[in-house]
C-alpha cells in the first residue's frame, strides 16, 4: 500500500519502520527544517523496549537498566518501593532512560535516506472513496491509499478530523533536563519520584555520568514563565533532602526545557475512512507515568499488525487498530490524568508494591506484553526484524 506519515518523530519512524519490511510504499512529510534534535529524556519500559526489539532497534549497550523506583517525600521518608527487576526478568527488556535525540538517531538508522522530507507543513487532508490527499503549505500535495496522522500534541490531522479545542491543559508543567550530573544516584539503577508540597522531582541513572531530571510545578498556560528558571527550582526545591540540593547545585539554566501538562479524552474512534491518528496525535496524556513513548511505539506496532492482515479493507483495517489500542490506552490516560503529580501531593504510605504488580500493570498497559503472554508475540529471542 501506498502510505503518507504526517510527523517524523518517534511514531512517525516507528511505524515506518514496522510498515517497511511488509513492502508498503511509505512517504514522510515533517514540517521542521531538519530532524529535531531538542527534547530532553524519555523512560523506555519493557512494553516500549520490546515493541524496538521487534522493530530491530536495540537498547543493548544504551544508557543503563533502571531496577527501582523509590517514591519519598520531600524530607527523604519512603512511601512507596517498585520493584522493576521483576518486568524485566518476565519480558525480557529492562527499563531505561535515553535521551530523545538517541531514541530518533536509532529509529532513522538503517531508514532510506530520502524517507523523510523536511520543510513540508501539512495544512489540510481530503478523501475520496479510494484515496487520501494531504495538502501543504509551499502548495504542494500527495495522495495515496491512507493517511497517518503522526504529528504529535498540536496535529493538523486530528483538527482535520476532530476539529479544535479537544486537547485541554491540566494542572502542572515540568522542567526537564537531561546532563551530566556526577553524584552519588548517576551509578546506580535507582529511579526517585520525590513529592512535596511544593511539586514534584524526578530523577533517572542514565548511563556515562549523566542523568535524566525533572521538577514538576503548578502551571495553567497564561502563568508567565520566570526570568530565571534554575534560580526559582533552586528557591522552590532546594531545601529538599538529597539528592535534590545536588541536583540544582550541578544543573546549568541551558539544560532546562519547559512543557506543560495536556490531556484529551481517548476516543474509542480515532481516525475517519482512510486517516487514523498514531501517538500524542490521538492521545495527549500527562507525562506522569512516563508511557507516553511507549504507547505511540505501541500504536505503530498494532498498526502494522492490522495491516499485514488479509483482505484489501483499509479502513476496517484503521478502525480494528484503534478497537485494539483504545482499552490500553484509555487505561493509561486516565491513570496519568489521575496520577497525584497531576491533582494532590500524596499522604506517606510506606509500603512496597509487590514485584509482580509492576509486570501486571505494564501488561494491562500493553498489546505488545499481553499478546507476548498469549504466544502471539515475537520474543525477545525471535523477535520480527
Amino acid at each position: 500500500m501506498d502510505v503518507i506519515v504526517i510527523g517524523a518523530g518517534i511514531g512517525g519512524l516507528a511505524v515506518a519502520r514496522a510498515l517497511l519490511p511488509a513492502g508498503h510504499n511509505v512517504r514522510i512529510y515533517e514540517q521542521a527544517p531538519a530532524q529535531r534534535t531538542g527534547g530532553a529524556g524519555l523512560t523506555i519500559f519493557c512494553n516500549g523496549a520490546a515493541v524496538l526489539h521487534d522493530l530491530g532497534v536495540s537498547l543493548d549497550g544504551v544508557s543503563v537498566p533502571v531496577d527501582t523506583i523509590d517514591a519519598l517525600t520531600s524530607d527523604g521518608r519512603l512511601r512507596m518501593r517498585a520493584d522493576l527487576r521483576h518486568a524485566a526478568e518476565r519480558y525480557g527488556f529492562p527499563t531505561k532512560s535515553v535521551s530523545r535525540r538517541e531514541l530518533l538517531e536509532l529509529l532513522s538508522e538503517g531508514l532510506p535516506e530520502d524517507l523523510v522530507q523536511y520543510g513540508k507543513a501539512c495544512r489540510g487532508v481530503t478523501q475520496t472513496a479510494g484515496k487520501v490527499t494531504a495538502s501543504f503549505a509551499d502548495g504542494t500535495s500527495d495522495t495515496a491509499d491512507l493517511l497517518i496522522g503522526a504529528d504529535g500534541h498540536h496535529s493538523v490531522v486530528r483538527r482535520a478530523l476532530w476539529g479544535d479545542g479537544v486537547v485541554k491543559p491540566a494542572t502542572y508543567g515540568t522542567w526537564q533536563a537531561f546532563s551530566e550530573i556526577d553524584i552519588d544516584i548517576t551509578d546506580t539503577g535507582l529511579h526517585l519520584m520525590i513529592t512535596g508540597k511544593e511539586g514534584a522531582c524526578g530523577v533517572i541513572p542514565a548511563g556515562e555520568g549523566r542523568l535524566q531530571w525533572w521538577f514538576d510545578v503548578r502551571w495553567s498556560p497564561g502563568d508567565p514563565r520566570p526570568a530565571n528558571p534554575l534560580a526559582d527550582l533552586r528557591r522552590r526545591f532546594g531545601h529538599w533532602a538529597s539528592p535534590v540540593p545536588e541536583i540544582l547545585a550541578a544543573a546549568d539554566e541551558s539544560d532546562l526545557d519547559f512543557f506543560g501538562h495536556h490531556w484529551n479524552k481517548v476516543r474509542k474512534v480515532w481516525g475517519e475512512g482512510r486517516v487514523t491518528l498514531l501517538g500524542d496525535s490521538a492521545h495527549t496524556m500527562p507525562p506522569t507515568l512516563g508511557q507516553g513513548a511507549n504507547q505511540t511505539m505501541e500504536d505503530a506496532w498494532v498498526l502494522a499488525r492490522e495491516l499485514a492482515k488479509p483482505g484489501p479493507d483499509v479502513p476496517a483495517k484503521l478502525r480494528a487498530y484503534e478497537r485494539a489500542r483504545y482499552p490500553h490506552v484509555n487505561l493509561v490516560s486516565r491513570m496519568a490524568r489521575r496520577n497525584p503529580a497531576n491533582v494532590r501531593i500524596p499522604p506517606v504510605i510506606g509500603r512496597l508494591l509487590p514485584e509482580t504488580g509492576h509486570s501486571n500493570m505494564l501488561a494491562r498497559f500493553s498489546n505488545r506484553l499481553t499478546a507476548q503472554q498469549n504466544g502471539t508475540a515475537p520474543t525477545r529471542t525471535h523477535a520480527a526484524r
